[in-house]
């Protein structure tokens, strides 16, 4: 991913966060992040030597206050809490308390800091909302599963009142962001071109689960669509989130929630290039700055790591086993087997399946390697997204 002039020093700080990690393949993300071993080892030396500040193409010599005095770590405080009015008093003190020439010893408990916070009238009462939190569950490391969505749509203040779709990617392991793309649809091609990106910078995902409206979902309450088949062509395991039900994509709900209070509450964006460089700004502090009560006050960059799995730039064969009978699946979805017929998604539409013998009479359906369904020679039952075709008379 090239480094342009908008979000070159977050890309370096973010190659820098995920470079820390333990596991990481240096030269696999320095190619990731398109630039030579001896670029990235360079950004390395600079940032232990000097912190962010040694990632600007300048050398700036950084702030250091040893002695601060009550009143000067008082306006530390208060300068923190206006640039991120959304921040509670725990919040502003992990953060504070990683930030350059700014020492632990000095600084005060969070409830000190929620005093001078109200003390300063920088504590709207109306803002302190009991919200539900989702019931917590997380995978056990990062790339397992990552939730899509797209974020509500709002307006730009151009002279054409341009319509915004924010589409969100999250790591649920480490509520790393991988994406927050403003787009000005919801259309497959607009979703595949963001997710190259991703995939390309970060690797593939073993999963990823989304709701069930388009385009990763039909309105015949089929789950495939050519977006969806795409992902599991490339070796990606999809799933759906239960209709009405949330919680499914819970951290992705909850970082929309976030995104509006921090971000979107009153957006100011005139034209769409100044709304993507926002959207940056922010996705850049959420990951590497910004506290996470979940994650124990660590940041999202601290618990995330690429994954290993390379993006295929050329789509791999489907290939079934020697003793998988396979069908190419016709323009409604209907294929034949046995002299009768079934039906799975449009969506398969000029792909091969292939029919998995699992007892008498009894076949699994899939595609690549992902299960689609069951059918029964005999009774015609079907089982999955596998429907029977009766003959007609």
């Amino acid at each position: 991913m090239p480094w342009t002039e908008v979000s070159i020093m977050s890309q370096r700080e973010e190659f820098v966060a995920l470079a820390q990690h333990e596991q990481r393949n240096l030269s696999q993300l320095a190619e990731r992040y398109g630039v030579s071993r001896q670029t990235a080892y360079k950004w390395l030396r600079r940032f232990a030597a000097a912190g962010a500040g040694g990632l600007h193409d300048r050398s700036r010599q950084p702030q250091h206050s040893p002695h601060r005095t009550p009143a000067a770590v008082e306006q530390t405080i208060i300068a923190a809490r206006q640039a991120h009015p959304a921040w509670g008093a725990r919040k502003l003190w992990h953060w504070l308390s990683h930030q350059a020439g700014v020492s632990r010893a000095d600084l005060p408990a969070a409830s000190t800091i929620q005093a001078i916070l109200q003390r300063h009238g920088l504590i709207n009462p109306a803002e302190a909302l009991n919200h539900q939190p989702f019931q917590r569950f997380e995978y056990a490391a990062p790339n397992q599963l990552w939730q899509m969505d797209f974020k509500g749509d709002f307006r730009l203040r151009d002279a054409a009142r341009t319509r915004c779709y924010p589409l969100t990617v999250l790591d649920d392991h480490s509520r790393f962001a991988l994406a927050l793309r403003a787009c000005w649809d919801q259309r497959t091609e607009t979703v595949q071109t963001a997710l190259r990106e991703v995939f390309r910078t970060y690797g593939l995902p073993e999963r990823m689960t989304m709701d069930n409206g388009a385009p990763w979902g039909d309105e015949g309450g089929q789950p495939y669509t050519r977006l969806t088949v795409w992902l599991v062509q490339i070796g990606i395991h999809i799933s759906h989130s239960r209709p009405y039900h949330p919680q499914t994509q819970g951290k992705d709900e909850r970082f929309h929630r976030t995104l509006d209070v921090e971000l979107l509450r009153d957006p100011a964006w005139s034209e769409p290039q100044s709304c993507q460089v926002g959207f940056d700004g922010w996705r850049q502090v959420y990951n590497l700055e910004r506290p996470h009560q979940a994650l124990g006050y660590a940041v999202p960059a601290q618990r995330y790591q690429p994954s290993a799995r390379p993006f295929p730039e050329t789509l791999p064969a489907i290939e079934y086993g020697p003793d998988d009978q396979v069908r190419k699946v016709q323009e409604h979805g209907q294929f034949s087997f046995r002299g009768q017929t079934y039906r799975i998604s449009k969506a398969f539409h000029g792909h091969p399946i292939g029919l998995r013998l699992l007892a008498e009479d009894e076949w699994h359906v899939y595609f690549c390697q992902h299960a689609l369904g069951s059918l029964n020679l005999r009774t015609h039952s079907t089982t999955g997204h596998v429907t029977y075709v009766p003959e007609r008379v």
